[in-house]
């Protein structure tokens, strides 16, 4: 069955590299980003982990944990993490799942469900579809999924500005318009009505037509 934004994220348990988890233990009462990568020692994913790396720091202040994946065991992802390094700058500073059996990889429909759980010869072809990133909520439903084709390097300073807009739409009721950055001004979700958003924003709100009430982001 596919895996829709608002669905519950399926929990698992797994082997990291920073020890055995269960995933919705793990996240507790954080927000959590989960990455996936088609097998290790390859270029683009290479770039990537060594930027997250480097990002985590901000993930960090948005109470946001970093959880990646790769189908390979966790001791070729701790060889890995040493190339991660000399050639990125930054090691890996967050657990990564040893999914060699595709458990996880077919939990969140990133491969056919009947792909061979194969080790040996498997190649990054063989798992193209494991490109994937999930926002997943303190309440354990995925808020966002993307899927990126293997040549493409994925953008996570996006992902970073979605997340927060939807940490914004969950305390604050407000939605963001095309190509927000932080700071700049949201829009009054529909849901809220204009007596509702009157105590909200005293001051008023823009509004060019009724249904776009556009006012400064909240604190």
């Amino acid at each position: 069955m596919s895996l829709r934004i608002g669905d519950d994220a399926p929990d698992f348990t797994a082997e990291t590299t920073e020890g055995p988890i269960r995933f919705h233990e793990w996240i507790g009462d954080s927000w959590a980003i989960l990455f996936s990568h088609p097998k290790d020692f390859t270029p683009v994913c290479t770039t990537e982990l060594g930027y997250m790396a480097r990002l985590k720091p901000e993930f960090d202040k948005r109470n946001t944990k970093v959880l990646g994946l790769s189908i390979d065991p966790v001791g070729d992802h701790k060889k890995w993490a040493q190339d991660i390094e000399e050639t990125q700058g930054y090691a890996p500073n967050f657990p990564i799942i040893g999914d060699r059996d595709l458990k996880v990889a077919q939990a969140y429909d990133m491969i056919h469900p009947n792909a061979t759980a194969k080790v040996e010869g498997r190649t990054a072809a063989d798992n193209a579809t494991i490109r994937s990133v999930f926002i997943i909520g303190p309440d354990k439903k995925i808020k966002l999924i993307l899927t990126y084709p293997m040549s493409t390097g994925r953008n996570f300073d996006e992902v970073l500005r979605v997340l927060d807009s939807l940490q914004l739409t969950a305390k604050h009721k407000v939605a963001t318009p095309v190509n927000w950055k932080a700071g700049q001004d949201v829009i009054i979700v529909p849901a809220v009505s204009d007596a509702e958003a009157k105590q909200k924003y005293p001051d008023g709100w823009k509004a060019p037509k009724p249904y776009l009430r556009i006012v400064p982001q909240p604190k």
